[in-house]
């Protein structure tokens, strides 16, 4: 049974540091990537972030690139999202899903490449 469960979120002031885990069971991360989307109130949801362990590629939403760095630790079945200089805009819940392959190709079509979802951790950034 595939699971995935978030974890790590909470409040934050602007500029602050979070990280994210996103602990995968059911499969192993060579088989599939694992991405991080966000949905703000009222808003889309969004893909934030990709990692895929069967050619280490990274995925970066531009509104992160240089601010949030996505990993993986294979040993523990875990990607990891640092998440730095966080803006109010952040303010979301964080959604970790697993990739329908292994080479984040699913997620670079959007949420409805992803088979699994996570039920998401809130992130909060305010002063």
């Amino acid at each position: 049974q595939v699971q995935l469960v978030e974890s790590g979120g909470g409040l934050v002031q602007p500029g602050g540091s979070l990280r994210l885990s996103c602990v995968a069971s059911g499969f192993t991360l060579d088989v599939r990537g694992i991405g991080w989307f966000r949905q703000a109130p009222g808003k889309e949801r969004e893909g934030v972030s990709c990692f895929s362990h069967s050619d280490s590629s990274t995925y970066y939403a531009d509104s992160v690139k240089g601010r949030f760095t996505i990993s993986g630790d294979n040993a523990k079945n875990t990607v990891y999202l640092q998440m730095n200089s966080l803006k109010p805009e952040g303010t979301a819940v964080y959604y970790c899903a697993a990739d329908r392959f292994a080479d984040c190709s699913g997620y670079v079509r959007g949420k409805h490449g992803m088979d699994y979802w996570g039920k998401g951790t809130l992130v909060t950034v305010s002063s």
